[in-house]
């Protein structure tokens, strides 16, 4: 049974509804059958092994098994060593506080906030950019607007010169369509592609890295470059695997909460009128859409480096963990009537950003940028409508959100 829910919600043909079917697995807390991986799919349960030592985010203590539905859905980049996200501590703990320094507090407490200028004027002018193209009557925002809009950011937040800026969406394009395949494209095309665009994207970085060495700015990557501190430097390596991981992870989750909450707010015309006329609704607004359509849905592969008990489960050492979050998120148990979108609920607790030592890294960034983008949306569309409900997803079930969002508006306010 187990095994066959999990291939649903694989299976592209419930993207955009996976709900039911986590509803489904939430009447078993801990699931298991076969050889295939244990599936964690209630709230306190994921929340308890978020924080729990004995969970292995380390690909390499891994057995991928023929039952695990996503054992060969990833394309591992072997040129670069694994990320923080993908290890376990004291590396993870190393790198992650190495990375955090010139990114927030208390080393650099401000640099989200002072961006909130930047970022502004990067919003108004895509905003503008859909004013000034074909018509209104059919506005792609995923394609004009929420995937350009972190790409900018990141390049910005990295020190990337902006004439080299159109570069990096290129292979953010490139990078993103690699996540999400075309189920009728050729595997070894593909995995070719990706893999050239990731060695251009790499000797793009390295150069810039031996710049920064040279001639250090404010930005992120000269401190990741340069910073000799506590914890020693970084490896060239090291600044590499830190900023590819920037610009993948923080691009991708912030491209889908901002579609998946236009979407939401589009189907929820109320909240949308009160965004519209209330920007300070944005702040608790996010929360709810990060726990009502979280951008990341759930985190496979994750493994057990002991025996372990689950909600009366008995978990060996070396078992794979599937941690079911937008589950989580809508467990009756923890959310009162948790399949309702509430801007004003209280204590949203949720998941949508993950929790414990590997909690999102850019959740600061990603709230700001979300609360930006969307109030002015709201404020400058001028009666926005849907124009396919639901519109055409994505194929990846992990990093769930739509692949276009179609929309017309009468006209775009100043």
């Amino acid at each position: 049974m187990t095994q066959a829910i999990l291939r649903e919600i694989i299976d592209y043909a419930n993207r955009a509804d996976p709900y039911p079917l986590y509803e489904e697995l939430r009447k078993t807390p801990v699931s298991h059958e076969g050889d295939g991986p244990y599936v964690v799919s209630t709230y306190y349960e994921i929340q308890s092994l978020l924080h729990d030592p004995r969970i292995s985010s380390d690909r390499r203590n891994l057995t991928p098994t023929a039952a695990d539905p996503l054992a060969q859905a990833e394309e591992e980049d072997t040129a670069l060593p694994p990320a923080f996200l993908n290890l376990d501590p004291p590396e993870h703990d190393r790198l992650r506080r190495m990375t955090n320094r010139p990114f927030g507090p208390p080393h650099t407490p401000h640099r989200v906030h002072d961006m909130r200028g930047e970022l502004g004027g990067i919003v108004s002018g895509l905003i503008d950019g859909i004013a000034s193209a074909d018509g209104l009557d059919r506005i792609d925002l995923v394609d004009q607007f929420s995937y350009p809009f972190p790409v900018s950011v990141i390049c910005r937040l990295l020190g990337v010169p902006p004439e080299d800026e159109p570069r990096f969406h290129v292979w953010a394009d490139a990078l993103a369509a690699s996540l999400d395949p075309d189920p009728d494209a050729d595997p070894s095309q593909r995995h070719k592609g990706s893999t050239d665009v990731r060695m251009e994207l790499g000797m793009y970085l390295a150069g810039l890295i031996e710049e920064r060495r040279k001639s250090p700015g404010d930005d992120m990557l000269s401190h990741l470059a340069t910073a000799d501190g506590p914890d020693g430097a970084m490896t060239t390596m090291e600044v590499l695997s830190t900023s590819a991981l920037l610009l993948i992870a923080g691009h991708e989750t912030t491209v889908n909460l901002i579609t998946n909450g236009m979407l939401t707010l589009l189907r929820h015309p109320d909240v949308l009128q009160r965004l519209r006329e209330d920007t300070g609704l944005a702040v608790p607004m996010v929360e709810e859409l990060l726990r009502y359509e979280p951008p990341v849905q759930l985190l496979p592969q994750r493994s057990t480096l002991a025996d372990i008990e689950v909600a009366g489960v008995s978990i060996p050492k070396g078992a794979s963990l599937w941690l079911i979050l937008a589950s989580g998120n809508r467990d009756p148990k923890r959310f009162e009537d948790p399949d309702r979108f509430d801007p004003d609920r209280k204590d949203i607790q949720h998941l949508g950003l993950g929790s414990g030592i590997h909690s999102c890294f850019g959740a600061p960034l990603a709230r700001l940028e979300a609360q930006l983008a969307l109030s002015e949306l709201a404020r400058r569309l001028d009666n926005p409508r849907l124009l396919e409900d639901p519109p055409p997803y994505r194929q990846n079930a992990v990093l769930r959100g739509p692949r276009h969002l179609p929309i017309a508006c009468d006209r775009i306010l100043d």
